[in-house]
């Protein structure tokens, strides 16, 4: 089964609650291990969204200036 990615900003505030947690302390290296790994999960999903805007944008101002 296929997990559904997440939209950009489900994936932004889900990586904001990893980096708290993170900075808050009080977990176990294989948590903190954990939870690094879904945050540069989550990281490059959310720059996904970003670069694929970007990309409409791009090609929107493109066809606009022709």
């Amino acid at each position: 089964m296929t997990e559904e990615k997440p939209s950009y900003e489900a994936a932004r505030e889900e990586l904001i609650e990893v980096v708290r947690t993170l900075e808050a302390g009080g977990t176990t290296l294989e948590e903190s291990l954990t939870l690094w790994e879904r945050g540069e999960e989550l990281a490059k999903i959310a720059q996904a969204w970003l670069d694929g805007a970007r990309e409409r944008l791009d090609a929107a101002i493109e066809s606009d200036a022709e």
